[in-house]
């Protein structure tokens, strides 16, 4: 359904370290790279992800209730996702486990990134 998708940085060079480390598990590479927009995608997909700077020149914000979720290939790579982003600067907001009462299992990490968007990795496994 979703064509590509933008979240807004205030760093783009931080926000590259950043999100390179945590997609590397998840088998997204960066194929776009400018000082304003920086893509990534996964081989076999279609859908894209981009950050960018805010087009109108002010500070990119987070929104109340918003979150990007990326499907990761199994656990390990859910594991490897949080222990990335971590490491490069994000907060945890729910380490990666079992989330009950979901049909099949849903195993899932949930971090904020360096400029506090809110990311989900996870599995239904």
């Amino acid at each position: 359904m979703l064509a590509y998708s933008t979240l807004g940085v205030n760093h783009m060079a931080q926000a590259v370290v950043f999100y390179d480390a945590v997609f590397a598990p998840l088998g997204v590479t960066r194929d776009t790279t400018s000082k304003t927009w920086t893509g990534y995608s996964r081989a076999g997909e279609k859908a894209r992800f981009f950050l960018t700077r805010p087009f109108d020149g002010g500070e990119a914000t987070t929104g109340n209730g918003v979150m990007l979720a990326f499907l990761a290939p199994d656990r390990a790579a859910v594991d490897a996702f949080h222990a990335a982003a971590l490491e490069h600067g994000g907060r945890d907001e729910g380490p990666p486990g079992v989330r009950e009462g979901m049909d099949p299992v849903f195993y899932a990490a949930y971090v904020r990134d360096l400029d506090g968007h809110k990311l989900c990795a996870f599995v239904r496994k």
